[in-house]
């Protein structure tokens, strides 16, 4: 039922590391390190000396397609692509799927091969404000790192 996955989800959540914003190229670049449904989650780099802890990731990137009927979005970053999974149930997700909007979404971080592939929580459409949204995301990324690592 609804509430009981809503309660099981929650605790779930729980017990993950807390959410980090990120960019595809270190997910793709990730090594687990157990299974991707524990909280044990994967491990990014954060910079050459240190690294993180992730199982929640804000990603932020353009549509490039749409499969509503595959539950999917895949999305790129300035350092590549990704496949963003369970949009169809994300609230007011589906508004804004459109080619070249540029999106932010909370994610469960689920694969890292042969490129990352999350599950939504949550969207939200950028497109208002894309150029400067694009130019401050690098930087939002490396100083929350920064500061988790």
């Amino acid at each position: 039922s609804q509430a009981t996955w809503a309660s099981s989800s929650r605790g779930f959540l729980q017990r993950r590391p807390p959410p980090v914003k990120v960019l595809s190229g270190q997910l793709r670049a990730a090594g687990l390190r157990g299974a991707a449904d524990s909280e044990e989650g994967f491990v990014i780099r954060a910079d050459r000396a240190r690294s993180l802890r992730v199982s929640l990731v804000w990603m932020q990137g353009t549509v490039l397609d749409v499969q509503l009927d595959r539950d999917t979005v895949l999305l790129m970053d300035e350092t590549g692509t990704f496949t963003v999974q369970g949009v169809n149930s994300t609230p007011r997700g589906k508004q804004c799927l459109c080619q070249g909007h540029d999106i932010c979404s909370l994610t469960i971080f689920q694969a890292v091969s042969p490129e990352p592939v999350i599950r939504a929580v949550k969207m939200a459409d950028l497109s208002d404000f894309a150029a400067l949204h694009r130019r401050m995301w690098k930087l939002e990324v490396e100083e929350l790192q920064q500061m988790l690592a």
